[in-house]
């Protein structure tokens, strides 16, 4: 399974209820496979990928203008009328460094049949925003569906916005 293989986010539950929801995220996930590595390569944190309206949803934070620049023109390059996509790209350049308030993170040690959905379900209420604590621990994690028991994960404070 690869990284980014389900859909996730504030509003996937409810994307995934819709007919034909699956079968529409992978046709659009293919199409914009580039676009998703992307992502990946540029370090954007997506906190929403899933099908609304029928199209692929995107939205994520951006370490950098040029990160953001780049994602832009990689979706121009696969589709100028971008009419299959909605994507929202914000930049925050302190991403990835350690909270300015001081305070310690919180941390949890994955026991026996967690996963990143079951710990987020636990501190966020979604299991929906397992990619939040993915992120947080990329030094520790590949891939969100491979963690380990006994592993200390990073639990960083919720940060989603609701989608429209």
């Amino acid at each position: 399974m690869g990284l980014f293989d389900k859909m996730f986010g504030h509003g996937a539950s409810e994307a995934q209820k819709q007919p034909n929801a699956q079968q529409r995220f992978d046709e659009l996930k293919r199409k914009y496979q580039p676009l998703v590595t992307k992502v990946d390569e540029q370090k954007i944190h997506l906190q929403n990928l899933h099908v609304q309206d029928n199209k692929l949803f995107m939205r994520g934070i951006a370490p950098s203008e040029a990160a953001k620049e780049q994602f832009w023109a990689e979706l121009r390059r696969i589709n100028p009328q971008a009419d299959d996509i909605t994507a929202e790209i914000t930049v925050d350049p302190t991403m990835g460094q350690p909270a300015a308030s001081g305070a310690p993170a919180r941390t949890y040690t994955v026991k026996a049949g967690d996963t990143l959905s079951k710990i987020s379900r636990q501190f966020y209420g979604d299991a929906d925003e397992y990619m939040q604590i993915f992120y947080a621990n990329r030094d520790k994690l590949k891939d969100p569906d491979k963690i380990q028991v006994g592993q200390v994960l990073t639990i960083p404070e919720a940060a989603h916005a609701p989608t429209r």
